[in-house]
């Protein structure tokens, strides 16, 4: 209760309200205003011998340096990023013509191997073809032969009959006679 009743004192005598501080001869202690310029001119003052404002102008060009360092080594991985990629894109392109030259060439194998194929088949039927065609001719010829060889033996047989049973004493010896003239004529 003290201390509010010196404040409400000092108010109310005016010692402590700023109109009245400021009044009198400027280079006095009494005026607020030269006491103020005083205590910051001490204060630059202060500031100056202790070399304040190098140390926060070292610690600015401090700062400003790490700060573009940073910029730089940010500036050089962006740089060596957009390489990476570059590279990285150039492998791409390079493995994607790489593997259509293999789609190519392997379709284009495919397509000889077709045609190659094409052309064993056809050889192959054409063989098959000349030798299913020779075994018949072989077959055809063999049935032929064998049909004449039976009829020759079945004429043969025939021609026996008849001529055993037309033939005669008078007539056989007629016919050894006639087979024997013409052997002879054929031999001189």
């Amino acid at each position: 209760m003290r201390k509010t009743t010196i404040f409400s004192l000092l108010a109310a005598s005016g010692f402590a309200t700023p109109a009245l501080a400021a009044k009198g001869p400027f280079l006095s202690l009494g005026n607020t205003d030269f006491v103020v310029l005083i205590g910051f001119l001490l204060f630059l003052g202060v500031l100056i011998y202790f070399k304040i404002p190098g140390m926060l102008s070292g610690m600015l060009d401090k700062r400003a340096a790490d700060i573009q360092s940073e910029l730089d080594e940010a500036r050089a991985l962006r740089e060596e990023a957009q390489s990476l990629l570059a590279s990285y894109e150039r492998k791409q392109r390079d493995v994607q013509e790489q593997a259509e030259r293999i789609v190519a060439h392997a379709r284009e194998e495919a397509e000889l191997a077709a045609e190659q194929a094409k052309e064993d088949m056809k050889a192959s039927v054409a063989r098959r073809l000349a030798a299913a065609e020779s075994q018949i001719a072989s077959a055809e010829a063999s049935a032929v032969k064998e049909v004449r060889d039976r009829a020759a033996t079945i004429a043969v047989g025939a021609a026996q009959e008849v001529v055993a049973k037309q033939m005669t004493a008078k007539n056989a010896g007629k016919l050894i006679d006639d087979a024997i003239a013409e052997v002879g004529a054929k031999l001189h």
